[in-house]
């Protein structure tokens, strides 16, 4: 599921430039494979505050949408450096279970988060789903997470 341009498109529509070079493809599987993530951003205090995100890709990007100004939003406003934790399913040979983490820096953007929220809905939920379930859900936001650093365990570190 990529997403060019704040609209959402096909697997095939995936830009390959920018940060994304950070990102190997096995990195991208694993981001777009419907597997929750952590996202950490830092509260005004500096501490951490975690959310659990759906999360897929936006060419260079990585990509959530969050229907209301929650904390995470302000957050980023505040300090646009976040960090992403995904555990994958896999193991690796020693036995370890893989997961991806991503370092990066953050915008928000107004707008375009219900639309996003029901593409990654088909891949978290299932097909035939509707999300947000309300009609006419508010405009919300989209945060876009630059990748700085991408480490973990698996094919990506």
């Amino acid at each position: 599921m990529g997403v060019i341009g704040s609209r959402f498109a096909s697997d095939d529509d995936i830009g390959l430039g920018g940060t994304m070079s950070l990102l190997n493809g096995r990195a991208k599987e694993a981001i777009e494979a419907g597997h929750l993530a952590h996202m950490i951003t830092l509260n005004p205090d500096g501490s951490p505050q975690v959310t659990v995100v759906w999360v897929g890709l936006d060419g260079g990007e990585i990509v959530c949408a969050h229907l209301m100004e929650s904390r995470k939003v302000r957050n980023i406003r505040n300090d646009p450096r976040v960090a992403i934790s995904i555990v994958t399913g896999g193991r690796n040979e020693m036995g370890l279970d893989e997961y991806l983490t991503i370092s990066g820096s953050a915008r928000i953007t107004e707008g375009g988060a219900p639309e996003l929220l029901q593409q990654l809905a088909l891949r978290y939920l299932g097909p035939g789903v509707k999300f947000p379930p309300m009609d006419n859900p508010p405009a919300g936001f989209v945060n876009h997470v630059s990748v700085e650093r991408v480490g973990g365990v698996g094919p990506w570190a």
